[in-house]
């Protein structure tokens, strides 16, 4: 790939015309780009740790008598987290006590 002007060692501009080429600036050096050739390298995401610790956070949490909003079981467990500034409330995470729902909501 032709970077730099062979003649003079400008660098050579891309033109956007009829066909697209590399030209330089200074002299009449032209050369035209007969294919198209990119490549596109995604960068690989890392993994996003769960907020509330995940599974291993409800491990020993205690229950409380609570219906949950999915499926109407009257058991859920709860804990509860420093959110908001220390002036404010503890907010309360929930998780129904339903294998088969672990529908999780707060309060």
């Amino acid at each position: 790939m032709l970077l730099f002007c062979p003649n003079c060692s400008n660098i050579l501009l891309v033109e956007q015309s009829i066909n697209h080429r590399f030209s330089c600036n200074t002299c009449p050096y032209i050369f035209n780009i007969n294919k198209k050739t990119s490549t596109k390298i995604f960068p690989r995401l890392k993994e996003v740790d769960h907020i509330m610790g995940g599974a291993a956070a409800w491990e020993n949490v205690d229950s409380t008598d609570a219906e949950c909003p999915a499926c109407s079981h009257k058991t859920a467990y709860f804990m509860q987290m420093q959110t908001r500034s220390a002036d404010e409330p503890m907010t309360t995470f929930y998780k129904c006590a339903n294998q088969l729902c672990g529908h999780n909501w707060r309060d």
